[in-house]
């Protein structure tokens, strides 16, 4: 008891660590690795996770989103297969492996490894270990929220059914969840593909979020660009606005020194995945690696970028018109 307690603290300030020992139904906890490999040839996410469910269907998992393909699998494996490194984010699941150095892959006709390299993370300060600031030392939210990695290089290559991939030159991202649930509703995109020189990165979250018996909408953001990141949340006092259509999605955010102005389509090709609700892997949203973004984006009232940002992750969930627009 007391070593999983010391390792749930340490990991407070390491969020990309697993946060789960010694937890009971209902939890959750899952890793987002996105994969793009140069020259149109794949782009791929992996979720693995686990998900502790008071109802008896208890289990670990591997999702797995094809983002050229539109099309999306769910492999489930034993709870027992689930082996986490107490000290960094290492996860050892069936014979795959996952870490913030790589991966390795034995799935159903996929399999092979990958390096991670020149990882760009999210600023670490004792006040604020991660993307959600002092939010993240608050006991008992409904979902907490971590980068690991915003960009960084692949090496390596995926035999995907009978054809050999090679990512060395790719990009890769990863970001994670844990808790009991993911919120009512909610925005999420992110892309690392803008027209820049240098590494660049765009990822945002909006979300409801229950509170103090009530709720609000909260929201975490961050631009890399020109070896600088931007950085907007509700904790830094910035401000977002949510715009939804049946046809397009649209966000701003800003804060004394910057705006940000993001438009997406409302949908675009992609595949369901499951999403955990009090526990359970029951909850389901379609996510897209195919969006093509357009952003604009302002600093000191200059114009820094205006362009797209391509192979975006997007996803609108829940009852965001109801609960997320106005």
């Amino acid at each position: 008891m007391w070593q999983s307690l010391s390792r749930r603290f340490q990991a407070t300030f390491h969020p990309e660590r697993y946060h789960g020992w010694g937890r009971r139904a209902p939890y959750f906890e899952g890793w987002y690795i996105k994969l793009v490999a140069p020259g149109d040839r794949a782009a791929l996410a992996f979720i693995p996770g686990i998900a502790l469910d008071d109802g008896g269907d208890s289990h670990a998992f591997i999702q797995r989103l094809d983002g050229l393909a539109a099309r999306s699998e769910y492999h489930r494996f034993a709870v027992a297969d689930f082996r986490p490194t107490p000290n960094r984010f290492a996860l050892d699941l069936g014979e795959n492996y996952f870490g913030s150095d790589g991966l390795r892959l034995a799935l159903p006709n996929l399999r092979g490894e990958l390096g991670f390299r020149q990882r760009v993370g999210w600023p670490r300060r004792w006040y604020a270990p991660g993307v959600m600031g002092w939010y993240g030392f608050v006991p008992f939210m409904e979902c907490y929220h971590g980068v690991v990695s915003m960009h960084h290089e692949l090496t390596g290559a995926l035999r995907i059914a009978d054809q050999e991939v090679d990512f060395t030159g790719g990009v890769g991202y990863i970001e994670k969840d844990w808790g009991t649930s993911f919120p009512s509703s909610w925005v999420w995109l992110q892309s690392n593909h803008l027209d820049s020189e240098r590494p660049a990165s765009l990822m945002v979250s909006i979300a409801r979020i229950p509170w103090l018996g009530n709720h609000f909408v909260g929201f975490l953001g961050g631009l890399l660009l020109d070896g600088e990141l931007h950085r907007f949340a509700t904790y830094t006092g910035a401000r977002a606005e949510v715009r939804l259509s049946p046809t397009e999605v649209r966000l701003f955010l800003t804060d004394r020194r910057r705006r940000l102005e993001i438009t997406g389509p409302r949908r675009a090709a992609g595949g369901d995945l499951a999403a955990p609700l009090v526990g359970r892997m029951t909850g389901k949203v379609n996510e897209s690696l195919q969006a093509v973004l357009q952003v604009r984006f302002h600093l000191d009232g200059q114009e820094r970028y205006h362009g797209p940002a391509r192979y975006a992750g997007l996803e609108v969930g829940g009852r965001a018109e109801e609960e997320l627009v106005g």
